[in-house]
């Protein structure tokens, strides 16, 4: 069945047309080279050949959107579903059976079962260990000398989600793991991802033997986690007891296999995206210090000089701008796709069924037809009377409709909290040997940033 034989042409709906074609592909790569080399420029360029248009990575055709509008178009038509190269790398460290990469009536079960732990007015139940955690955090860097952030990041997100979601007695050591292995596996995926040449990943390569040692030892991690709460006996209020009782449409218990997978969800793409968020935020801090001590006066003025508390976290509005802004310009997810389930269009465009699309965050947070200065770093662009000037989907930092990020308003939360506490407690310079270089992987973070935490 072609497009034309579900959407026949009108006197007043034109027959649609063959995006065009990207240039710059070279033979067997296609563009996967480019993307490899340079996706953040790549992506972002698409744009000027118009708002669909095509690419190849390796052999295979891929459709890639550049207008935001027709990417929220896109994220809400059933006609596109979560899949494609993206998706299949990441199912190397999901699985298939998580909330994260499950579609239908799979994923909407799974979302019943995560989404209480998540809802607006559960949050308030996990601030104090948010504030522990923070005021931890700051506590230990009074101590002096160079902080290197991509660690420390890791270390409290994976403690605040380990605490919060599986109550688990989460270790530093275990953090430890979680950071080094993700590390390796993200940027693994990736490759695997823009350049899919799957047999050569197969080789006992030094690179290929990295990257199967890190992922085992993530799932080993999570295999220990689940283990030691079955071993505890204990049953307490959180995300992991309520998938040890989750029933399947049978009413049966649901998988080993599923147990593990979501558990996977929960610990690294959360802690992955809100790691790199945390490490982008430090060194806004660090850049931009007129902004760090707005945030430290906004937090004194509410707070009265006392702590800043998870209570104080929305009336921090100007932080909370800066957290916005932070996520537009360097968005942890800067890259998405979806698969189209039959042929359709989009933006007047033929996409044929079995077609992958992919979109960029990035891309389109940074696009200058939506965002006056749109390089330039203005947290007030956030305010009210400014926002409505914002296009629709040009800023989603935690998606849109059926697969929106169930723990927007957690990140949200945690995110302004640590950023309130730090500049409020310090002023923060780059160190020699800091590169605060945008790494891509499947999420974005600095290089390597090294900071000096100075008292204020």
């Amino acid at each position: 069945m072609t497009v034309e034989s579900v959407k026949p042409a009108t006197p007043d709906a034109p027959e649609l047309r063959e995006p065009p074609l990207a240039g710059g592909g070279i033979p067997l790569l296609g563009h996967g080279w480019r993307l490899a080399r340079g996706p953040l420029a790549f992506m972002t360029r698409l744009r000027d050949h118009g708002d669909v248009v095509r690419i190849r990575l390796g052999p295979k055709t891929v459709y890639a959107v550049t207008d935001a509008g027709l990417t929220g178009e896109l994220a809400l038509s059933p006609d596109y579903i979560i899949a494609g190269p993206l998706w299949e790398s990441l199912e190397g460290l999901l699985g298939k059976e998580g909330v994260a990469t499950a579609n239908g009536p799979l994923h909407r079960r799974q979302r019943r079962t995560i989404q209480p732990a998540f809802r607006l007015d559960a949050i308030p139940a996990y601030g104090p260990i948010m504030e522990e955690e923070a005021h931890a955090l700051a506590e230990r860097w009074k101590g002096g000398g160079t902080i290197d952030c991509t660690s420390e990041a890791f270390r409290i997100a994976v403690r605040v989600a380990a605490r919060c979601l599986l109550r688990g007695r989460f270790i530093d050591e275990r953090a430890e793991r979680l950071c080094t292995a993700l590390a390796s596996v993200f940027q693994g995926m990736y490759q695997r991802m823009v350049v899919p040449l799957g047999p050569l990943y197969k080789l006992p390569l030094p690179a290929n033997r990295e990257f199967n040692r890190a992922l085992a030892d993530l799932h080993l991690l999570v295999d220990e986690i689940i283990a030691e709460r079955r071993a505890s006996g204990q049953r307490p209020d959180d995300l992991l007891t309520a998938l040890l009782e989750a029933k399947d449409d049978n009413g049966d218990p649901i998988g080993e296999q599923e147990i593990h997978d979501q558990v996977v969800a929960i610990l690294t793409p959360g802690s992955e995206t809100v790691a790199a968020t945390i490490m982008s935020l430090l060194l806004v801090l660090a850049d931009h210090p007129e902004h760090a001590d707005k945030v430290r006066a906004e937090a004194e003025a509410v707070t009265g000089g006392r702590p800043v508390a998870f209570e104080d976290v929305r009336k921090l509005t100007h932080t909370n701008n800066v957290v916005t802004e932070a996520m537009r310009l360097r968005p942890a997810v800067w890259i998405l796709m979806r698969r189209a389930v039959t042929d359709t269009e989009l933006g007047g465009y033929r996409i044929p069924a079995g077609a992958d699309i992919v979109y960029s965050p990035y891309a389109i947070q940074r696009d200058p037809r939506s965002y006056r200065r749109h390089l330039y770093f203005d947290p007030d662009r956030w305010l009210p009377e400014r926002s409505g000037d914002v296009p629709k989907y040009a800023m989603r930092p935690f998606g849109v409709g059926k697969r929106k990020c169930p723990g927007d308003h957690f990140s949200m939360a945690l995110l302004t909290l640590v950023t309130a506490v730090l500049a409020g407690t310090f002023r923060f310079e780059q160190v020699t040997g800091s590169d605060a270089a945008t790494r891509v992987g499947i999420t974005l973070r600095p290089q390597r940033l090294l900071l000096t935490p100075v008292p204020r």
